[in-house]
């Protein structure tokens, strides 16, 4: 319980009707887990407008309602609070409810188009060995301490995020590391947060569906950056075209990382195999388990995280060498006949790039590489031509195939992906619209040594198909194609 006057500090009021000297219960954005008490906050989202259903939190027991416009009728009992932007407001109000758990413990965020997970599991991973107790906010999942909880979101919304940031101060946590996307930038999800640095990864052509023009995208990313208090570390990617405009008007501490030009935290690839890459990194060359030039550069960051937090070079560099990445990025299986399996989550052309580019460099160049790979529905259709085009750019034999379609039928969007097929690659490509049959003719397809990767859902656990979410798991099935291939 909280006294709705305190959880309304700095908060901008627009307009006020009812008392506010009561206790709040609690707070919700959804009217159907409203409960005696709560405060209702109607936010405007891409789907609903919150407002349509004040009424109903009402009758659940609201006694207090957040909102940009006051409904026709005013429920005698009820304080209504008029805001400008309900999202902004529900940030400061849900840390105020909370007692502002993001400024008792260091809060670092990670964002950039791909990335995340990997930094900021890493981070999670490395200063958990490293003897602090931590907190992890990211795509696949969530950890307090060392309790996993299920992810539903790269991030969580504002009342759900300050309630698992206040579990984590409960439970003694130093650190917490968390993926920002810029949904949730936009969405206002992390504003009223405290951070203690900032990292950016990359950008590229990604969720264009829902900001429209790249532009904006950028801008949003940008923001964050922005917004980062003056004690605090701004992390940007050198190498990266758009890392220098993301620190151009911060008031944190600007650093880079770099592996091709001059920066605060420099590296070097030396090696790279699929059983991992030696990098010589800050002046000491040191073998990863990681593979690729993407995990070069993401180990990089969180090293130069590591150092901007203040912790032993020697032991950060040492606890890395042996970490695994997220699950789900570049997961690689040997079948008995020597085919090798990659589960990856890239979702978007850069992202699928990275990781053939990586293939590619490793590869002895006498196997052939089969993709599958489809892209979600009700999603950016813009990136589906040019995914398949890279596809088929990296590939000696591509399938196109169902991700997570959504609402849409999966053919429509293999036809919106072959549209990014020449005619010169059409042969190399074949479609087929179910993902388990496409995932066991790629295995039919393989001979001994090639490589089959599996490109688009990662750790995901789920194909969701007309609203509902049906189990599929690419590494599982690829194991059950290795295992039993006259299945």
């Amino acid at each position: 319980m909280q006294e709705l006057q305190d959880i309304l500090y700095k908060v901008s009021l627009q307009e006020l009707s009812g008392p506010v000297g009561r206790a709040v219960s609690g707070l919700a954005i959804d009217s159907r887990e409203v409960k005696e008490g709560m405060l209702f906050a109607a936010l405007r989202g891409t789907r609903a407008d919150g407002h349509l259903f004040i009424s109903q939190a009402i009758i659940a027991g609201a006694t207090a309602v957040l909102c940009e416009e006051f409904p026709a009728v005013l429920r005698e009992g009820v304080t209504y609070l008029r805001v400008n932007d309900s999202a902004l407001a529900l940030g400061i109000v849900a840390g105020n409810f909370y007692g502002n758990p993001s400024g008792k413990l260091k809060l670092v965020g990670i964002t950039g188009t791909n990335g995340k997970t990997t930094c900021a599991t890493l981070l999670y991973k490395l200063f958990t060995e490293l003897g602090y107790h931590c907190g992890l906010l990211s795509t696949v999942k969530n950890v307090i301490g060392d309790k996993p909880l299920p992810a539903t979101h790269t991030t969580p919304d504002s009342i759900h995020l300050n309630a698992m940031l206040a579990q984590m101060v409960e439970k003694g946590c130093d650190y917490a590391f968390m993926e920002v996307s810029s949904h949730a930038i936009a969405q206002q999800r992390i504003t009223g947060l405290t951070f203690s640095g900032g990292i950016f990864t990359n950008i590229s052509h990604d969720h264009l569906d829902y900001h429209k023009t790249f532009e904006a995208y950028l801008k949003v990313k940008k923001s964050f950056f922005d917004g980062l208090p003056s004690n605090a570390f701004a992390l940007s990617n050198a190498d990266d075209k758009r890392g220098a405009v993301m620190l151009q008007n911060t008031r944190a501490h600007r650093k880079t990382y770099s592996l091709k030009k001059m920066a605060d935290f420099k590296a070097r690839l030396v090696e790279d195999h699929f059983s991992g890459m030696l990098l010589h990194i800050d002046g000491e060359e040191v073998w990863f388990r990681l593979v690729g030039r993407f995990n070069a550069y993401n180990l990089l960051s969180v090293y130069a995280a590591a150092m901007l937090l203040d912790q032993d070079k020697l032991k950060v560099l040492t606890i890395l060498s042996r970490l695994k990445g997220a699950e789900g990025r570049f997961d690689y299986i040997t079948a008995p006949n020597g085919v090798i399996g990659i589960v990856d989550y890239a979702h978007t052309p850069d992202a699928v790039q990275n990781v053939l580019e990586t293939i590619h460099e490793i590869r002895t160049r006498k196997e052939q590489i089969i993709t599958v790979i489809g892209c979600g529905g009700d999603r950016d259709k813009a990136k589906r031509p040019l995914m398949a085009q890279v596809a088929c750019d990296w590939s000696e034999k591509v399938i196109l195939t169902a991700d997570n379609p959504r609402s849409e039928d999966p053919q429509d969007i293999i036809r919106d992906m072959e549209e990014g097929v020449s005619p010169v690659n059409r042969r190399k490509t074949i479609s087929i619209t179910d993902r388990r049959e496409a995932i066991k003719t790629a295995c039919h397809l393989a001979k001994p040594g090639d490589i089959i990767l599996l490109a688009g859902k990662g750790h995901e656990k789920y194909q969701e198909i007309k609203g509902e979410r049906f189990p599929f798991d690419d590494k599982e099935e690829l194991i059950k194609q290795f295992e039993n291939p006259e299945n």
